[in-house]
């Protein structure tokens, strides 16, 4: 399956809710969710009573959509996450937390996950000194995710900061300073996640 490059507006409006895949313009007037409350098609209205499998299926697709995952790379999360003792909703959407692009973007380096992707790409971004540019390497605790000491590193993400102050979750701690740098306290929680969502839903849709 190869990654979807349509209107990123038209999944948030799929799933009803905010995905925020496009920065800034989610939080203004123009957000597609806003201006449109019916679902992406020709059709005017949500045609019928949804069955519990799609129940299950959006509840995947949306927190697909808002991490910027494929299936297959899902599914690998699932299975380490099945793998590991514990709850595996909770473990699940720690290990997609935990992801070098989402903290990236949680930090406020990147207005959205497309673009804190193509920052880690870029080799814009180290992690305890080494350069990183796999978006999804799996941050720990005490890592410090800090901008490269380069004038265009610098520049791209001091205007993002300046120009979005988002909230950082208790799981990171953000340091500014002239070279911007976020510190990983702790594993991130389900109460960390900015989206809502129901683990136990995708859980019981992957172990069918």
């Amino acid at each position: 399956m190869a990654r979807y490059t349509g209107p990123v507006c038209r999944m948030c409006r799929r799933e009803g809710l905010k995905l925020f895949l496009k920065g800034t313009r989610c939080e203004s007037p123009k957000c597609a969710v806003e201006r449109r409350e019916n679902p992406p098609g020709s059709q005017s209205f949500r045609r019928g009573k949804m069955t519990d499998y799609a129940i299950h299926l959006r509840e995947k697709q949306k927190v697909k959509h808002y991490y910027g995952v494929l299936e297959a790379q899902f599914r690998g999360y699932f299975r380490r996450a099945e793998r590991t003792q514990g709850n595996t909703g909770q473990i699940l959407m720690s290990l997609l937390e935990r992801r070098l692009d989402n903290v990236v973007h949680r930090l406020g380096f990147g207005l959205s996950r497309a673009q804190a992707r193509q920052i880690v790409c870029h080799g814009h971004i180290t992690v305890n000194g080494r350069r990183v540019d796999v978006p999804s390497y799996l941050v720990r605790v005490g890592d410090v995710i800090r901008v490269k000491g380069r004038p265009k590193s610098l520049e791209q993400v001091k205007n993002n900061l300046t120009e979005v102050h988002r909230e950082v979750p208790d799981f990171l701690t953000l340091m500014p300073g002239d070279v911007p740098e976020g510190h990983v306290v702790r594993l991130p929680e389900v109460e960390d996640i900015s989206l809502p969502v129901q683990p136990q839903l995708i859980v019981e849709l992957c172990s069918r």
